[in-house]
């Protein structure tokens, strides 16, 4: 990378060369940003008066990184693992960022989902220090100071933001959001190279409708109800004004909003502002990339394609969307016949047009005609023999829904069924992938939410794809925050899918899985990011000046801008 990250060492990103730390003493090895530990060489430690303050034997960062491995296998389970690394996280962010990413296959489940879960759920016990910033509904007028005391206007790219009531399947968590922030700000340095130092994690403290948080006397968070109606929308639009005025340039992501408010917000603000929710958006891609390839291997049109998707809340909805989207772009059909080729299932069952008020408006959209659909048609197994899906995909957290009864039948009307139990935790999937390729006789076309190991069936072994929302919204939040991309288009999300779905392993061994494996993810992030400038350029939505218009010279601008983790020379102030 030296020679490109050479030619463009003037920009303000650029991931090479000397840092300028304002620290002198203790003060250094106190900040995570700067702190080398064992690894100073002898010039910083005579330059910042660190000697007497380290053993004396200089280490490599890769010394460091085994013993720290060592130390991570210690710990006695998960839940202790990911204590430890957020401990090195808030010491040494270079020593952990290279660990994470030595063994990012290993600690994946460690860092996000499912241990972070956990972690989440045991906020206010496992506390030691806070990260992030902490805004509560009873002080809005506080937000901007808040916000202040995370820098200046050129300060920070990438926002997230959560008010935690529907984090990665466990519900509402109060304040201990604010962990679900910090763990995908960490997904996008790992795997965009998203510099840690421009980030900010930030929680909306809304209450929560936890009892067992509010009767904890532990729990740190607002110890009331959520808040709802016009105090929670001027909360949540107070912080996105003040957060666009100090941070003009920043890109916000929301993250495990509610089903009545994620898509709200979303919608609210999307025609404004440069902003994601992943749960829609992110879901829905990485989702319709598994899917398009999946029907290339099956050779099924787009627009013959049939969905069932089985649970019908934020991220059920945001990836019907987007298969809407998609299905209307490539095949020039209004998006209401587009969406005709979806079927939806909630608790209801399948989400017909009588239930109106008890629809959410995203639902709405994919309501069938009641005339069409008996009460006793409504169910999982009466749909998919009614419908003969090509494509199931479950979003319930209902673990065991696909039925060896429903897939069965699925697998009567279709050549490779494609079945896509995604919610996470694993113990909430729908489906196990080894019993999916039993019930179908190896046919089925397989991705899950959590990780899974590979399937072997009468002699084949199948891997199993992860719809890893970290394979994309890292991508395009990079883009965005290269481009200064003023909104993200529909164009821009379908531009990324593509790019997401060319790294297919199955598009030349269909025994392989639908999806490229997270290890690899930077590289696709880059491809990911390339497309996504390439659309806001033609669309007149990038605002940074000098983006490369050459494919080669974009990737090499691109990658000389994501933050490595690996020690820069220090040098003090002037």
């Amino acid at each position: 990378m030296s020679s490109f990250k050479s030619k463009f060492s003037h920009l303000p990103r650029a991931a090479a060369g000397p840092l300028t730390c304002p620290y002198k003493g203790a003060s250094v090895l106190q900040s995570s940003q700067f702190n080398k530990g064992s690894a100073f060489p002898h010039h910083e430690r005579d330059a910042f008066k660190l000697h007497g303050l380290l053993p004396p034997n200089i280490q490599t960062l890769d010394e460091q990184v085994q013993r720290a491995y060592q130390q991570y296998s210690s710990r006695s389970d998960d839940l202790a693992k990911n204590t430890f690394l957020s401990s090195m996280k808030a010491q040494n962010e270079v020593l952990y960022y290279n660990l994470v990413q030595t063994h990012l296959k290993e600690m994946f489940s460690v860092i996000y989902t499912p241990t972070e879960g956990d972690a989440i759920q045991n906020y206010s016990r496992l506390f030691r220090k806070p990260e992030g910033c902490f805004l509560n509904i009873n002080d809005q007028e506080r937000i901007d100071e808040s916000l202040s005391a995370f820098g200046v206007v050129e300060d920070i790219d990438y926002i997230v933001v959560s008010d935690g009531e529907e984090i990665l399947g466990i519900g509402d968590q109060g304040v201990g959001a604010i962990l679900i922030s910090v763990a995908k700000l960490v997904i996008t340095t790992l795997c965009a190279g998203i510099h840690p130092s421009r980030q900010l994690p930030v929680v909306l403290d809304c209450g929560t409708d936890n009892e067992e948080l509010l009767s904890d006397d532990l729990y740190l968070g607002l110890r009331q109800h959520r808040e709802r109606g016009q105090k929670y929308d001027d909360f949540v639009d107070k912080f996105v004004q003040a957060a666009r005025k100090r941070f003009p340039r920043a890109y916000i992501h929301f993250e495990d909003f509610g089903l009545s408010n994620a898509r709200r917000i979303l919608n609210r603000y999307q025609s404004q502002i440069s902003c994601f929710n992943d749960d829609i958006q992110g879901t829905g891609c990485v989702t319709l990339a598994a899917m398009l390839a999946a029907l290339q291997v099956s050779s099924v049109k787009l627009e013959d394609v049939r969905v069932v998707i089985f649970g019908s809340g934020t991220a059920g909805i945001g990836i019907a969307d987007q298969i809407a989207e998609t299905i209307a772009t490539e095949t020039n059909k209004s998006k209401d016949d587009a969406s005709k080729q979806i079927w939806c299932i909630d608790k209801p069952g399948l989400l017909v047009k009588s239930l109106d008020q008890k629809l959410t408006d995203g639902q709405r959209s994919f309501a069938r005609d009641d005339k069409d659909w008996s009460d006793n048609e409504r169910d999982l197994q009466s749909v998919i023999k009614k419908v003969q899906p090509h494509v199931l995909i479950g979003t319930s957290t209902k673990p065991g829904a696909f039925t060896e009864d429903a897939i069965r039948e699925m697998a009567r009307h279709v050549e490779r069924p494609i079945v896509f139990p995604l919610s996470n935790p694993t113990r909430l999937h729908e489906a196990k992938p080894d019993d999916l390729y039993k019930w179908t006789e190896g046919k089925a076309l397989v991705a899950t939410g959590s990780p899974f190991e590979p399937v072997n069936y009468k002699g084949t072994e199948y891997e199993i794809a992860e719809c890893n929302n970290s394979t994309c919204f890292p991508g395009i939040g990079l883009g965005a925050v290269l481009s200064q991309c003023r909104l993200i288009s529909k164009k821009m999300l379908v531009a990324a899918v593509e790019a997401l779905k060319a790294e297919s392993p199955a598009l030349k061994d269909s025994n392989k899985p639908l999806l490229p494996d997270v290890q690899n993810v930077r590289e696709i992030s880059v491809n990911i990011a390339a497309a996504v400038i390439k659309c806001a350029v033609e669309e007149g939505l990038a605002q940074q000046d000098g983006i490369p218009d050459n494919d080669a010279e974009l990737r090499e601008w691109i990658q000389a801008q994501m933050w490595e983790a690996g020690y820069r020379p220090l040098v003090g102030e002037k």
